[in-house]
Formats: structure tokens, C-alpha cells, sequence
């Protein structure tokens, strides 16, 4: 299944790495062990963020994907389950469903 991470990376520890010429190389690394389908990179409330596409198979994956997040920049992390177009397209009974019952 295909899940978005977002991943939110604290100034004070963003700047940190960044001095240290670090910051590259420990989101090249995490990347390389994640392997993911996308990702992205912006700002959002003011912290650097990633915002990844990656497939997982099992919530057990959880803490693989965050905890280097976590341990490396002190970063914040978030998972939510994501569909593509073809995804969306299979949904449509479950539409028709809530709009028989709710709608």
C-alpha cells in the first residue's frame, strides 16, 4: 500500500546538521534504506520538510521508516495511506455505497 510521509525537521536541529555538513548525507542515507517511490522536499510551518511516497506492506514498518527520522534530526514524522488515480478508479462502489446509506 502507498503511504505518504511527512517528514517535519526542527530548525535549531536542521541548522545543526547544516553546520556540521551533515544534513545531506544523513537524508541520502535514510533515503538509500527506504528506497522510496518520490520524494519531495519544501517548507511547512516554517521547518524543512520531506514529504516521501513509499510503498509499505505492514504497520510493522512504522518504526523503520521513522525512527531514523527521529534518532538522526529530531524530526516529526507522519504517515497517511494515499491512493493514485488507478486507486481512486477501484473505489467506485464504495462511493455508491456511502451515498446508498449516508447520502
Amino acid at each position: 500500500m502507498r503511504f505518504l510521509v511527512k517528514v517535519n525537521i526542527p530548525v535549531e536541529a536542521g541548522n545543526a546538521a547544516v553546520k556540521a555538513g551533515k544534513l545531506g548525507a544523513i537524508i541520502q542515507t535514510i533515503l538509500a534504506d527506504l528506497k522510496p517511490e518520490a520524494v519531495y522536499f519544501t517548507d511547512d510551518n516554517g521547518q524543512r520538510t520531506a514529504l516521501i511516497f513509499l510503498d509499505m506492506h505492514d504497520a510493522s514498518q512504522i518504526p523503520a521508516i521513522a525512527e531514523p527520522w527521529f534518532l538522526a534530526l529530531n524530526a516529526s514524522v507522519s504517515v497517511h495511506p494515499v491512493m493514485v488515480p488507478e486507486d481512486l478508479g477501484k473505489a467506485g462502489s464504495a462511493f455508491e455505497d456511502a451515498v446508498s446509506k449516508y447520502g
